[in-house]
C-alpha cells in the first residue's frame, strides 16, 4: 500500500511539474508580448532614451527573448521595478522574466522561488568618490559615510569587506535609486558603492562634472549579473537560457546582425543547428527553428549589444574584461547549441 501510494504521489508530482513547465510560455504566446522586469533608469542596461524607447544590455536581452519567441524582438512590454519589487513582480506572475542588473546568489536561486537563466554581465562592487575627498584606494576611507540603496547585496557586502579591513563607516541606506544619486551628488554621503558597472553609469549619466568623480581600484565582491524566472518552469527557463546563449556563441563563431543571412549557407553544423538551417533546437523548445536567427538578426550577437550600450561605442566605455569570449581570455563562454 505504501508503495502505491508512493508511485501514485510521484505520479501527481510528475504530472504539476509538467503543467507549471509549459505555464509561462504558453501565457506569453496567448497574450502576444513579453512582460520584462527592468531597472527604474540606469544607463547602458535599462533606461528610456530622449524618444522614450528602453534600451540596453538588459533591454537587448528582453528583446533577444521575445525575438526567439514571437520572431519580432519589440513584442516587448518594459516594467520597470525598484530593488525592492523586483522579486515579488516575478513571483506573482506580473512580469515574465527579470532582466534587471541582479546578482546571481545562493539565497536568491534557492529561497525565493526563483531562478537565474544565466550571466550576461560579470561585475563587482566597487566605490565612487569625488576627487577632492584625497583618497586613492578604498581602505581610506574610514570614517567616510557611504550611500547605498536598500534591498541589493550590496548593504551585506560592504559590511563584510569593512570588519575583514578594519574600516569603520557610517552607512546611508536609502530606497531609490535616483535619491541615492541624488544624496550623493548634493554631499551627502562621502562615498557610493554599488556595482563597477552601475558607478560607471552613474558618473557619466547623473553627475554634472564626471570629471570631478573618481572610481576606486578596489573590487569587494563578485557580482555575477543575469536574468531571472520562476522556478518549476523549466521549459521558460530553457527559452531565456538559450535566448542569451545563442547571442554569446553567435558572437563566439562571428554571426552578426550584418552577416547572419549569408551565414544561412556556412558549411559549419554548429552555425546550421543554430541558424535553423538544420532542424532540431527550436523543436526542443517548442520554437521556431529561426528563434536564433531572430535573435541575431533583429537583436545581434553579445559583443554587439555589448559594445553600443555599455562598451566603446556608448558613453560608458565600459572594457570587455571579464566580459569578453573565453576565447578572449574572459568568462563569456556559451553551452553549445546540439
Amino acid at each position: 500500500m505504501k508503495i502505491a501510494r508512493s508511485l501514485i504521489g510521484a505520479t501527481l508530482l510528475l504530472g504539476a511539474m509538467a503543467g507549471a513547465q509549459a505555464a509561462t510560455l504558453d501565457v506569453v504566446q496567448k497574450r502576444g508580448e513579453l512582460r520584462c522586469g527592468t531597472t527604474t533608469g540606469f544607463a547602458g542596461f535599462s533606461a528610456p532614451d530622449a524618444q522614450g524607447v528602453w534600451r540596453g544590455l538588459d533591454v537587448d536581452l528582453c528583446r533577444a527573448v521575445a525575438a526567439a519567441v514571437f520572431g519580432d524582438a519589440n513584442k516587448i512590454k518594459i516594467v520597470p521595478l525598484n530593488s525592492q519589487q523586483r522579486f515579488t513582480a516575478l513571483q506573482s506572475g506580473e512580469i515574465d522574466v527579470l532582466t534587471r542588473n541582479t546578482t546571481v546568489t545562493q539565497q536568491r536561486d534557492t529561497a525565493l522561488g526563483i531562478i537565474h537563466a544565466g550571466i550576461n554581465f560579470y561585475d563587482g562592487q566597487g566605490f565612487l568618490v569625488p576627487k577632492s575627498l584625497g583618497v586613492q584606494s578604498a581602505t581610506e576611507l574610514n570614517g567616510a559615510t557611504i550611500c547605498l540603496q536598500t534591498g541589493t547585496s550590496n548593504e551585506n557586502t560592504l559590511a563584510d569587506w569593512a570588519r575583514a579591513h578594519n574600516v569603520s563607516y557610517k552607512p546611508v541606506v536609502i530606497e531609490t535609486f535616483n535619491e541615492v544619486v541624488n544624496a550623493f551628488a548634493s554631499g551627502r554621503c562621502d562615498v557610493f558603492s554599488t556595482d563597477a558597472s552601475g558607478l560607471a553609469s552613474i558618473r557619466i549619466s547623473k553627475l554634472q562634472n564626471p570629471d570631478d568623480y573618481l572610481v576606486l581600484p578596489e573590487i569587494i565582491s563578485k557580482e555575477p549579473l543575469g536574468p531571472f524566472v520562476r522556478q518549476g518552469d523549466d521549459a521558460w527557463l530553457n527559452v531565456v537560457h538559450w535566448s542569451l546563449s545563442a547571442m554569446i556563441e553567435a558572437e563566439e563563431y562571428g554571426i552578426t546582425s550584418a552577416n547572419v543571412d549569408q551565414q544561412l549557407q556556412s558549411a559549419n553544423p554548429n552555425i546550421r543547428r543554430m541558424l535553423g538551417v538544420t532542424p532540431g533546437a527550436g523543436a526542443n523548445m517548442g520554437l521556431d527553428e529561426k528563434w536564433a536567427y531572430n535573435i541575431i538578426k533583429q537583436v545581434g550577437n553579445y559583443g554587439e549589444s555589448f559594445e553600443r550600450n555599455v562598451g566603446a561605442g556608448s558613453p560608458l566605455k565600459i572594457k570587455r574584461g571579464l566580459n569578453a569570449q573565453w576565447t578572449q581570455g574572459g568568462l563569456m563562454y556559451a553551452l553549445p547549441i546540439r
